[in-house]
């Protein structure tokens, strides 16, 4: 048996809710980690305090919470994903003659962990260890819509959870809705001088044995006329989705 009871309570409620599609009931939260109702209420409360869990109040349910986020994301920073994206991203910048990159979730953020610059495009803002909104940004928003919408939602609770960079972007949790359902829709997402004005991004997800996204791969490309040939987005997005179902099917 365990000597430190608390600890082992609060890693099961975690890999519980992990589990999850979704936010859940406090009951079933009980039920599934053998926890008496009013110790997993209290246990909840302490983890909702410390960023690990969400409650959705209106709902009644729990769910992950942005620090459990960014201890999974730290993982795969640590992890094979980054070793094994080197060369297909090197290989795609080749292909395409634009900047590539990857990035991970970090709570409401993404966190850029491999760029292959290509020669003579402009600077990105988007070097190894640089956070920006999830919700701005094309990788982010690869990933978010293959989230769960639950799971959205307890990312992005309110207005206060938006942020923008230039005036530009969803700013609500309907608009964002929106953003990711014309993604699913498109089958790639993108993003057009929301990070940077002049600059556009294409991107697909890259998903674990779950379906889970773990990684947004993106190509940026400028989109004003003079600083190179124009880019076709639709093409670039295919050579894209290419290379994020090669390491999807690495990763797993």
């Amino acid at each position: 048996m365990s000597q430190v009871p608390a600890a082992t309570r609060t890693l099961k409620v975690l890999r519980f809710l992990a589990e999850q599609p979704g936010p859940v009931p406090l009951e079933r939260i009980a039920r599934a980690c053998d926890l008496p109702r009013s110790t997993a209420y209290h246990l909840l409360g302490a983890m909702v305090a410390e960023g690990f869990v969400v409650h959705l109040a209106d709902e009644r349910r729990y769910g992950l919470g942005v620090a459990a986020f960014e201890v999974g994301s730290g993982y795969v920073r640590q992890g094979a994903l980054a070793r094994i994206a080197r060369r297909p991203l090197a290989d795609l910048v080749d292909e395409v003659g634009q900047s590539a990159h990857l990035a991970v979730a970090h709570g409401r953020d993404v966190l850029y962990v491999v760029e292959e610059r290509a020669p003579g495009r402009p600077p990105l803002v988007t070097d190894v260890g640089v956070r920006l909104p999830a919700h701005l940004t094309a990788s982010g928003r690869a990933i978010l819509a293959a989230l769960p919408a639950a799971q959205v939602r307890a990312l992005f609770p309110d207005r206060e959870a938006f942020v923008d960079r230039h005036g530009t972007g969803p700013r609500t949790l309907t608009a964002l809705r929106e953003v990711l359902s014309a993604t699913r829709r498109r089958g790639w997402a993108e993003e057009d001088g929301e990070v940077t004005p002049g600059l556009a991004s294409v991107a697909a997800p890259v998903l674990d044995h779950n379906d889970h996204p773990v990684a947004g791969l993106a190509v940026t490309y400028p989109t004003e006329p003079g600083l190179s040939p124009l880019a076709d987005p639709a093409a670039l997005a295919a050579a894209v989705r290419r290379t994020a179902s090669l390491l999807t099917r690495r990763l797993r």
